[in-house]
């Protein structure tokens, strides 16, 4: 089956799911197993390719696409389709296919194409399962080092089968934060709250994408700040930080699924960084 490319028409932004019925735990566990099985297989498809030297082609927005960022799109979509016909998707490669059930699958087939592509094993499939307004299941699933983090809302997350919570730092000066470097910052005009970040936490590495918010999730770093967001790079995401302890917001402190900047860390110092980054904000207008 083949998917031609939607007109997203601000899917990104839009809830067509308001109104739904609430998913009950045990359907969202059995919403998140099958997403962990379709993440695993569209995780192997993509490593058919890894270190393959695959085509790279640009988007429109000059991001890169490969053959195995479409290919794992087109195969969750075909097993999602098969398992819940009248699921909603959103996938980044593919856009929007509404449903009738009041719940969508938003996917990302390849969070990392850069890593892919450069033959870097921090890539991610990424899965949210959205019911309503609340992203009910999420899940992280790291093809090449076997690592899958997920969670459904009120049972916890877990790393590889087995618990995962975020770490226990309380100070800034403690902490480790991660970003995708000062680039991404500089290009939307925000240098000064990464140079803010720098300055203020203990550590900072430059791990990124959903493999930095993994790190976070299962305490092996505790914050981490990102300047540009889209849907399909935050919905797994939200449950898996906030049922392993965490919080995950936009840089004003909104908790939702459709943010387009976003923190997350261990919830003690949740709120040091968003006065850092609203300071270093309006340092720049004084």
């Amino acid at each position: 089956m083949q998917f031609r490319l939607a007109r997203r028409h601000r899917a990104e932004h839009s809830c067509p799911n308001e109104g739904a019925p609430r998913v009950e735990h045990r359907e969202r566990l059995n919403l998140l197993e099958f997403a962990v099985e379709i993440a695993h297989h569209a995780g192997r498809l993509t490593l058919g390719h890894f270190l393959r030297g695959v085509a790279v082609d640009r988007k429109s927005d000059e991001s890169p696409v490969t053959i195995a960022d479409r290919g794992a799109e087109q195969l969750l979509r075909e097993r999602i389709a098969a398992q819940f016909p009248d699921h909603g998707i959103l996938g980044e490669e593919f856009g929007e296919t509404p449903g009738r059930a009041g719940v969508r699958w938003i996917l990302d087939p390849i969070d990392g194409t850069f890593s892919f592509i450069h033959g870097v094993p921090l890539y991610s499939v990424l899965i949210g399962v959205e019911a309503g307004d609340e992203i009910v299941a999420g899940v992280i699933h790291i093809p090449a080092l076997a690592d899958t983090i997920c969670a459904a809302r009120g049972d916890g997350c877990r790393w590889n089968g087995r618990r995962a919570q975020v770490s226990t730092a309380s100070r800034l000066s403690e902490a480790v934060v991660l970003t995708g470097g000062g680039r991404g910052f500089a290009r939307g005009g925000r240098s000064a709250e990464y140079d803010r970040l720098i300055r203020a936490f203990g550590d900072h590495r430059s791990w990124c994408d959903a493999y930095g918010y993994a790190l976070v999730a299962t305490g092996r770093a505790d914050a981490i700040v990102d300047p540009k967001m889209a849907i399909w790079d935050v919905a797994a995401l939200v449950p898996c930080i906030e049922e392993a302890g965490g919080r995950i917001s936009d840089w004003a402190g909104v908790a939702s699924h459709r943010i387009d900047t976003a923190v997350a860390t261990n919830g003690r110092i949740h709120n040091d960084v968003l006065a850092m980054l609203s300071d270093a904000a309006a340092s720049k207008g004084g």
